[in-house]
């Protein structure tokens, strides 16, 4: 009998987020569908990635519908408005003055994206020396569904403190290493961090990971090439 997936559980999955009306691709996991469909970004890392159920690492609408799925399963999952990128608000549509786009040289037109004090908005009326720009998420009031792959879950401790820190702080996996002695998280990073992160670490992680401590180390930099022949120098000496 397949297992189910709890709250609280890691598991790996694969996923393509789909607008069913017009059967769009707006996000994925994979590389090949991102670049078929001019989505692909550098910046992204393709591949499986792994979550904790119930800890908000995803749209909160694909978190609560994982919970009590199988694993080894595939799944088509629809979410509504509420449950995906929320309702249109039109609180969010804001009248912005011309000026503020001139004096960033920007022509404004119906479309257009534009960052304003920060937050991103598209341009949705431009006449008359008046701009209206929707602050609200592009796919705000929209069915969306995700076409899921539950691969497998994850169950070795070093493994979900690694992938749950790359997700939580946003970390490239070649930023930092994590192994476990016992009940601890030993967790190596390029440079201190101040305390206030290690805080936040160290309270996820024992929250989330039953684990009882957590142990910072900086990581040692490899010899350089010079350090390394003056070594070999001094042996052969």
């Amino acid at each position: 009998m397949a297992e189910i997936i709890k709250k609280g559980d890691f598991i790996e999955i694969e996923y393509t987020g789909i607008i069913p009306d017009s059967g769009i691709i707006f996000d994925t996991t994979d590389e090949s569908i991102a670049k078929k469909n001019s989505i692909y970004s550098k910046e992204m890392q393709y591949g499986p990635v792994v979550i904790c159920i119930g800890e908000a690492q995803i749209i909160k609408g694909l978190d609560s519908n994982l919970e009590g799925k199988e694993i080894g399963r595939k799944y088509d999952l629809k979410l509504d408005p509420e449950n995906a990128f929320g309702k249109k608000d039109a609180s969010m549509l804001k009248l912005v003055p011309l000026t503020i786009f001139r004096k960033q040289n920007i022509n404004p037109f119906p479309g257009l994206q534009v960052n304003i004090d920060g937050m991103m908005g598209t341009v949705k009326i431009s006449s008359g020396g008046r701009v209206i720009v929707d602050f609200n998420h592009p796919l705000s009031g929209k069915q969306i569904s995700y076409e899921v792959n539950v691969k497998r879950k994850v169950t070795d401790k070093s493994e979900q403190v690694r992938h749950f820190l790359m997700l939580k702080l946003n970390l490239k996996p070649e930023a930092f290493k994590a192994s476990i002695s016992e009940d601890t998280a030993v967790l190596e990073f390029k440079q201190e961090l101040p305390k206030e992160v290690k805080d936040i670490i160290t309270q996820s992680i024992l929250k989330v990971i039953q684990l009882k401590k957590v142990e910072f180390i900086i990581m040692k930099e490899a010899p350089k090439k010079e350090e390394k022949k003056e070594e070999q120098q001094k042996k052969n000496a």
